[in-house]
């Protein structure tokens, strides 16, 4: 809710704040110089050729939140969906013991600009990303790292024509 996300804001240490906040422009600027323009080119008489970005509308990110809450992650995922034009931007995390997810994890969401974040992890994580539910809507692509069941929770439904970025492992390290 928009109450956790700003004591989430609250309960992080300001210096914490500020590298998180740095990180993102660091980021976004990064990307943004990526972006390329579409163009159009006749290549003979009457044969016009063109190259067109159509961002995907519905992207899934999965968050591991667990011994690792990895929010660069948030930004590094979230940061380019939203510059490429993904009009909605669906996180998964798991929460901690007590039902709460990581305040790094909300802040950086809040700071990309992420509204749908779900206190759910692991392969039913993947699952309803992939499929939806009641009140997760199903996405068309599932980005994140994860351990061993995550990453085989999307190598399956990407045989159902669910799109995966690739089965990141536990560790790239």
């Amino acid at each position: 809710t928009a109450q956790e996300i700003a004591a989430a804001a609250r309960e992080l240490p300001d210096a914490l704040k500020q590298s998180i906040t740095t990180a993102a422009e660091n980021i976004r600027k990064f990307h943004a110089a990526q972006k390329r323009e579409n163009f159009r080119i006749e290549t003979m008489p009457g044969v016009i050729c063109w190259r067109k970005a159509v961002p995907i509308s519905r992207v899934g990110i999965y968050i591991p939140g667990g011994s690792a809450p990895l929010f660069s992650t948030v930004l590094m995922l979230g940061i380019p969906a939203t510059l490429a034009g993904c009009s909605e931007i669906v996180l998964c995390t798991p929460p901690d013991r007590n039902g709460r997810i990581n305040p790094a994890i909300l802040f950086a969401a809040h700071l990309v600009g992420i509204t749908k974040i779900f206190r759910v992890g692991g392969a039913q994580a993947i699952g309803a990303l992939a499929y939806g539910t009641r009140t997760i809507p199903n996405v068309f692509k599932i980005f994140g790292p994860g351990n061993q069941y995550v990453t085989r929770a999307k190598q399956m439904v990407t045989e159902e024509g669910v799109a995966i970025h690739m089965p990141a492992g536990p560790s790239e390290v």
